[in-house]
């Protein structure tokens, strides 16, 4: 891992920017600063945009006229056009609705397919949907790594970790 630039970094992974910053401009606008890198790749607008319907019909709206969910959809579909091989996400589900958690968990089953994934999540549902493998963090301390399968078979002696009486 040492040998790797931050420039080299960029270039492989791909990140869902925090939302604040595009009230702005329009959801168009926000996808094509995402394509901006130029990289090849699978991911066009036209592809984000059959992930993600709701983009396409609304492209001409500001960011900030987007429910929080539509929001989470445009930072990933914005991520995705740099055509990254790693997707890095930072609690995707935080403050959505139920029906919209699912809806962003039935994307990551899709891209999960196509590239490899980071996911940092407190929703455990929604982790161990799309988790092949699990790390469990306690204060900064790993206390459970292995797999999905491997922590179902385990879950109930790790409760305590994950705040579950």
């Amino acid at each position: 891992m040492a040998s790797f630039s931050s420039t080299r970094w960029s270039r492989i992974i791909g990140s869902r920017i925090k939302r604040a910053g595009w009230r702005f401009w329009t959801i168009g606008e926000n996808l094509l600063l995402g394509a901006a890198s130029r990289r090849k790749g699978h991911w066009t607008l036209d592809t984000v945009y059959k992930l993600f319907p709701v983009l396409r019909e609304r492209r001409d709206r500001m960011g900030t006229e987007l429910s929080g969910g539509q929001q989470q959809m445009l930072a990933v579909g914005r991520a995705l056009l740099g055509n990254p091989r790693v997707l890095l996400l930072d609690e995707p589900s935080e403050g959505l609705a139920p029906q919209i958690v699912r809806e962003v968990g039935e994307a990551l089953l899709t891209l999960k397919s196509q590239m490899s994934i980071l996911l940092v999540e407190q929703n455990l549902g929604l982790a161990l949907k799309v988790a092949d493998d699990v790390v469990i963090l306690n204060t900064g301390r790993v206390v459970f790594s292995g797999t999905r399968e491997t922590f179902l078979a385990q879950q109930a002696s790790l409760n305590s970790h994950l705040g579950v009486e």
